[in-house]
């Protein structure tokens, strides 16, 4: 995967330094909306088995608390700190090293919606969101969705003071621009490309935040979501909605960022795909 823009800056060679050299360590995150981690767990325990991520957030997990699989996902090699609901939404995070400053929700925000977890891993503040769908731009949900978008940018500009080194992931429900669209003027002021949308997600990057996929030049019709209806995957009919956004300071570690197509080829499969960067730390 051949890289858009160098972002790394000319290292000094050290020659007058008495500092021992720093050894590289990488980190590897991705996120997946798993549209059911009860039905998913299959495919979710082979894929950290075949591609070894470092940290991994969920959403669309659909599963309370209580009956979590925890046991399952810690046999994986993986430590967790979740936030779910019966039916509907929930997120988690997966690291193989221990997540502290745990976070759920948008502090000061009121909502019952489970959408919301953040934690630290590596020393990389690490927040995994499940943005609302919004239904259609004539629905009530549209203006609870474009709400929504403004507190998580409020509160992230915070955790930016805080947490320089970020990284943001998760569904966005958000095709940022037309190369994310497999038809634009279908999709032309529909929920998920419509301009309030994209504007929101503009004010996300204006935080300094950086399109982790975008960093590099990728193939045509680069998707992470296709419809199960009308055999969608098959005729490479989808949208970019699943992102990784990362700070201006991590950003010029990113080594690579690419979609997983092949899970969404599997029986049963989740109706996205995992998103998965690298990170030279």
């Amino acid at each position: 995967m051949s890289r858009v823009q160098d972002w790394i800056p000319a290292i000094d060679s050290g020659l007058h330094s008495t500092s021992p050299h720093k050894v590289q360590s990488t980190l590897k995150i991705a996120t997946w909306n798993v549209n059911s981690l009860k039905v998913r767990l299959p495919h979710l325990q082979d894929w950290l088995a075949a591609q070894s991520p470092d940290v991994v957030c969920l959403q669309e997990t659909k599963t309370e608390d209580a009956k979590f699989c925890l046991a399952d996902i810690e046999q994986s090699g993986f430590s967790c700190c979740f936030s779910g609901q019966r039916t509907y939404n929930g997120v988690a995070i997966l690291s193989r090293q221990p997540a502290t400053e745990v976070q759920i929700g948008i502090p000061g925000y009121e909502d019952p919606q489970k959408r919301v977890i953040a934690a630290t891993v590596e020393g990389v503040r690490i927040v995994c969101i499940y943005v609302p769908n919004g239904e259609s731009v004539t629905s009530d949900k549209y203006p609870y969705k474009l709400a929504w978008l403004e507190r998580l940018t409020s509160w992230l500009a915070e955790e930016l003071r805080t947490h320089p080194q970020l990284a943001l992931l998760g569904d966005f429900n958000i095709a940022p621009d037309d190369r994310d669209v497999y038809d634009p003027k279908a999709w032309a002021g529909q929920v998920l490309c419509s301009e309030p949308e994209r504007q929101a997600f503009q004010r996300l990057l204006e935080l300094g935040l950086v399109d982790s996929f975008r960093l590099f030049e990728q193939p045509e019709r680069s998707y992470t979501w296709w419809d199960y209806r009308m055999n969608m995957f098959k005729r490479k009919l989808g949208l970019r909605i699943d992102h990784i956004l990362l700070s201006a300071p991590l950003a010029p570690t990113c080594r690579s960022c690419l979609v997983d197509r092949d899970m969404r080829a599997r029986e049963r499969p989740s109706d996205h795909a995992p998103v998965v960067a690298e990170l030279a730390l």
